[in-house]
């Protein structure tokens, strides 16, 4: 069946994952269609074609454990010079975005890897274009922000084109908690 290449992110809904991969082509980079708006939990890895069913029964485990949390994005970083990199800081619920991820790559699982660089959950919006071009980015995003429920991830496959693929969602298996205090006033969940 051949070697595919897969990644396991969460999706940054709409309106905001358009926004910001419109954003990102204006940037001029130029993988930006290819790829959607997401923050990674597995970065772009090979796996055997035949692998992909154990793949998803893991995937299917974790989100199983798993619970909605809040995620807000607000502001830039970089990890320039390191890598050419302009991301959009997580704000709420990087902490769980680490711990999802190592859940997702736990070593006794099918997709179990180390890291090249240590994880740190972001948004890309700009990625090995010039100096001028990241600068913008940084700029122009300043005091971007967005908030959603998390509630799952997906599984990716790039094609041989380079366009990145959604194959299969997974959403977590346990309700959300309430905030403190609001089971008595009788209101929903909050994210």
């Amino acid at each position: 069946m051949g070697t595919v290449t897969i990644g396991v992110s969460i999706a940054v809904p709409e309106p905001h994952g358009s926004e910001l991969q419109q954003l990102r082509a204006g940037f001029g980079d130029a993988a930006a269609h290819g790829i959607p708006t997401h923050v990674t939990l597995l970065p772009p890895t090979e796996v055997d074609g035949s692998a992909l069913p154990a793949v998803e029964a893991h995937l299917s485990e974790v989100a199983a454990a798993g619970q909605p949390f809040p995620l807000r994005l607000h502001g830039t970083g970089t990890f320039r010079p390191l890598s050419p990199v302009v991301f959009v800081r997580i704000v709420t619920g990087a902490e769980d975005c680490t711990h999802l991820q190592q859940q997702v790559r736990d070593p006794a699982g099918p997709v179990a890897r180390e890291l090249q660089f240590p994880y740190h959950p972001h948004v890309t919006v700009a990625h090995g274009i010039d100096e001028a071009a990241m600068d913008r980015a940084f700029a122009e995003l300043a005091d971007y922000e967005a908030a959603w429920p998390c509630t799952g991830f997906a599984l990716y496959e790039q094609g041989p084109d380079g366009v990145w693929r959604r194959l299969r969602d997974f959403t977590f298996g346990r309700p959300a908690v309430p905030q403190q205090g609001s089971a008595q006033r009788g209101s929903l969940p909050a994210y």
